[in-house]
């Protein structure tokens, strides 16, 4: 498995044909997925080939979004069948790393321990400091796609989203839970406000 050719493939390709709208669903998110997914392989104790199977899922699963934001994780899944036997990977590789691409999709879908690491990381921002900043930027992906939403929905479906959202992992849930329940928080507070209150 040839991971550091596939990061600078994926990435480079990423670079060149993601449209500049695309801000939340950049190689920015992707590189961020990328670490959270290796710090959790660590946590849950996932052996090398687990881990480099993480890694190449990682950096894949929103690669789709170059062909279509619609359905974009089967695009993934295509990308990954057609691009990975080259960097080294098997049949058996390829299948499990678009089990795990596919388990992004919303709402969430993870049976394995490789799938549910991968959900978790994808998520990882949910209970961080910078949660309000990369959310933003979300909003601003969703607005230049067309779909214009006034901070007072906005914050009403930020909540939604996290009242059903849990973290999959024992790890994710120790290292990012406690900050999440305070992102809710503030969510409720500002929707408590009218969410007049900009971020």
């Amino acid at each position: 498995m040839n991971l550091r050719n596939l990061s600078d493939f994926i990435i480079e390709k990423m670079k060149r044909e993601l449209p500049e709208t695309v801000v939340y669903h950049s190689t920015e998110h992707t590189l961020d997925v990328y670490e959270a997914a290796l710090r959790l392989a660590k946590l849950e104790g996932l052996g090398e080939d687990d881990t480099n199977r993480l890694r190449a899922a990682a950096l894949l699963h929103d690669s789709g979004i170059t062909v279509s934001f619609d359905n974009h994780e089967d695009h993934s899944v295509k990308i990954a069948e057609q691009y990975l036997p080259s960097f080294g990977f098997s049949i058996e590789d390829i299948a499990i790393i678009k089990g795990m691409i596919l388990a992004t999709k919303l709402p969430q879908n993870a049976s394995t321990l490789l799938e549910k690491v991968l959900c978790d990381a994808d998520l990882d921002y949910l209970g961080r400091a910078d949660f309000f900043v990369i959310a933003q930027k979300l909003r601003l992906e969703w607005e230049y796609a067309g779909n214009k939403i006034d901070l007072n929905e906005w914050y009403f479906l930020q909540l939604n989203f996290f009242k059903n959202h849990a973290y999959q992992t024992r790890s994710a849930f120790q290292l990012r839970n406690e900050r999440k329940i305070q992102n809710l928080q503030e969510i409720e507070n500002l929707c408590t406000k009218g969410c007049t209150q900009k971020v």
